[in-house]
């Protein structure tokens, strides 16, 4: 298993190693160990989710409140999808910025992202099927959004006409969210962090 750091503080890519035969394949998609020495302390692990998309649907820009926020650890079981995260911690030396990673049943990739940060997807396949592991139940009241196909943000969906959700159609822009005052802050995400991993600053690799 390799794991690699996005341009985004808190997000990486996990590549596992796939050992096949004719009988077919086995692989570690999730490693506790691996990933907590990673990324500086460990993944609780509360909730697991599986979502099911025709293609071209996007899904995002999701976010939670900090503390306790939600981290996720995703991988596409079936199909293709392109998998985002966006940086929306104001005060961060990357706010605002995205980045991309491809995942399908292929290469067999994941993406951790840590409290803090938002997340989307767009589907490249019919039946493109995720797995999350979350580490925070469900809780409507300190979930959010920021509009996907928002102009500052610029995300290049690869999908002919995005097929939202009404709740993701409805969202507000990133300077909305700032000036509501819903975005979390990256300095108070970074403390929070610090906690977990008793006081030392998240891990870079």
């Amino acid at each position: 298993m390799k794991l690699r750091p996005l341009s985004i503080e808190g997000a990486w890519e996990v590549t596992p190693q796939q050992h096949g035969d004719p009988r077919g394949l086995f692989l570690e998609w999730y490693r506790f160990d691996r990933l907590a020495e990673a990324v500086g302390h460990p993944l609780r692990l509360a909730q697991g989710n599986l979502s099911v998309s025709a293609r071209d649907v996007v899904r995002g820009i999701h976010f939670a409140d900090v503390p306790p926020g939600q981290a996720k650890y995703v991988t596409c079981v079936r199909g293709a999808v392109l998998d985002v995260v966006v940086d929306l911690r104001v005060g961060s030396p990357t706010f605002g910025r995205w980045e991309g990673v491809r995942l399908d049943d292929v290469d067999r990739r994941a993406v951790y992202l840590a409290e803090g940060l938002g997340h989307g997807f767009c589907a490249l396949t019919d039946d493109a099927t995720l797995s999350y592991l979350c580490s925070t139940t469900y809780n409507p009241t300190a979930e959010h959004a920021v509009h996907p196909l928002d102009e500052e943000l610029a995300i290049r969906w690869p999908a002919g006409t995005p097929l939202l959700s009404a709740r993701d159609a409805a969202a507000p822009s990133l300077a909305q969210a700032r000036a509501s005052g819903l975005l979390p802050d990256y300095e108070a995400c970074r403390r929070y962090l610090a906690g977990r991993s008793g006081g030392a600053s998240p891990g870079r690799g």
